[in-house]
Formats: C-alpha cells, structure tokens, sequence
C-alpha cells in the first residue's frame, strides 16, 4: 500500500489547522477515553492509519492491552465501565449514521452521565476523527508512517 497524495504537503495549512483543532479537543478529555473513542471510529471507518495509530497512542496512555483488543467488542466486554460503555455508543451512533439521526433514547442515556460540555467535546472529537478517517482512507495514507511525527515510535508491544 503506497500512499495516493500527501495531503499534509498539497494542503498542509488546512492539515496544521485541523491538527491544531485535533488537538485542542483532545485537550479536554480524559486522554484514555479519546483514544478508546477514537480508535472505535477509526474501526467501524476501515481507516488503517488511524486504527494503527490509536492503538499505540491507547498504549502511551496506560490503557491495557486487552483492553485495547476489547474495544471493537465493548458491549460483551467486562473491561470497560458505564461511561466508557455509553462513549463508544455514542461513538458509534455519530459514525454510522443512519439518516434518523440521534434516538432520544441514546441522547437521554448520554445527559445521564456526562454533562453537556463532556457531551459537547465527545461529540467534537467524534467529528473531528471522522473527518481524519475519511483523509486515511481517502488518500490510504500508510499505518505507521508518521509514528516519529506524533512520538509513536515509542511504543512497544514485546
């Protein structure tokens, strides 16, 4: 897999803007949690880079292992608690949308345990992945390849 363009020469202001963005938003959650969210979209958007990436970044944050490999079965698995468990549906319900929007259901479910500024920035940062996973995998941008750009290359799975 070779990359197709490298958006990050061709539209490197918009990339440093977005990157920017990125990483306010990931400023004001708890990091595991934004690594848990953001690898969950990046598997449901087939984004390999990303997946790739937030598995380390996951790592770098303490979260377990098995953990990490629970992610994309997070509703059977005992490792992830009720806040954890109601981010990855929301995850989930603002990455595959269906045409129907948000149920009021999931929406209420939400209000019970985060606030509306916890709320505000999941679903800023929800988007905000989304819109890189459509870059990853638009450009098929190669898993692995900015890991000393972001301090990646740290991470060891021995």
């Amino acid at each position: 897999m070779s990359q197709r363009v490298d958006y990050t020469f061709h539209a490197g202001e918009l990339f440093e803007q977005y990157l920017k963005l990125d990483t306010l938003i990931k400023s004001t959650l708890p990091k595991a949690l934004s690594s848990l969210v953001t690898l969950r979209a990046s598997q449901l958007n087939g984004c390999a880079f990303c997946v790739d990436m937030h598995i380390k970044e996951a790592k770098l944050e303490g979260v377990d292992g098995l953990k990490i490999h629970h992610v994309a079965i997070w509703r059977e698995s005992p490792l992830f608690d009720e806040k954890e468990k109601l981010a990855l549906l929301w995850t989930e319900t603002l990455t595959s949308l269906d045409g129907r929007g948000v149920s009021d259901e999931i929406y209420t479910k939400m209000c019970s345990m985060y606030d509306e500024r916890e709320i505000s920035c999941l679903t800023f940062l929800i988007s905000v992945i989304n819109g890189w996973n459509r870059l990853g995998v638009a450009f098929q941008s190669v898993p692995g390849s900015a890991d000393k750009a972001f301090g990646l290359d740290k991470v060891s799975f021995a």
